[in-house]
């Protein structure tokens, strides 16, 4: 057995069974994303864990008609069908026991700060922000959580897409952090019996670069 396993055989999982997780397995797996790496050791995360299926099912259908008002800016029927044809990506969660929203807070960064109080050229400034260090936190954090659910036996799915409806989703939850937003959400839960395959990579050969 490959020590690895628990990374190779990760794969977004959407389909789920109605099966509930244990309260401390939950607060694994969390814990599990809090000792991913962060910028400067920020820990700019904060994690909300919904088990309520009622609440999950009305997320479901807010995001869902965000996903319908926005496409209403298509110009045609066409472009409106194809926006349209993503939003089970969207709304996959809607059949998970659980779901684990993942708030961001912006990286606070010092060297910018002194570069835009000494007046620092904007593309200099632009430079430093390109990296996006707090997404890239939040993304670690997230990753962590993905591999320690597979290794204790549990699918999962990391989404982004449905936070275009972050305010809506925050006034259902009833949840505000001062500073942070909604970032991600995962679909947490045990895997159905018969689940898409894992995507096919691409070779090592297109995305690795040996430089001597």
């Amino acid at each position: 057995m490959n020590p690895l396993d628990f990374i190779y055989n990760r794969k977004s999982v959407r389909l789920f069974k109605d099966t509930p997780i244990p309260k401390e397995v939950i607060t694994e797996i969390v814990k599990a994303g809090t000792y991913a790496p962060s910028p400067k050791h920020q820990q700019n995360w904060h994690f909300v864990v919904l088990q309520n299926k009622e609440l999950i099912t009305q997320m479901a259908e807010i995001v869902r008609a965000s996903h319908e008002r926005i496409g209403q800016l298509a110009k045609n029927e066409k472009d409106f069908k194809r926006h349209m044809s993503v939003i089970n990506y969207y709304t996959c969660f809607k059949d998970a026991p659980v779901v684990i929203l993942v708030y961001g807070c912006p990286y606070n960064m010092i060297e910018y700060k002194i570069l835009q109080e000494n007046d620092a050229p904007a593309n200099v400034l632009e430079m430093l922000q390109s990296p996006q260090s707090g997404a890239q936190g939040i993304g670690a954090a997230v990753e962590n959580m993905l591999l320690a659910a597979t290794k204790l036996g549990y699918g999962s799915c990391y989404m982004t897409g449905p936070t275009h409806a972050k305010s809506e989703i925050e006034a259902l939850i009833n949840f505000e952090k001062e500073g942070y937003e909604l970032m991600a959400m995962v679909a947490l839960g045990e895997a159905a019996d018969h689940t898409p395959a894992q995507p096919p990579r691409k070779p090592l050969e297109e995305v690795l670069t040996f430089i001597d």
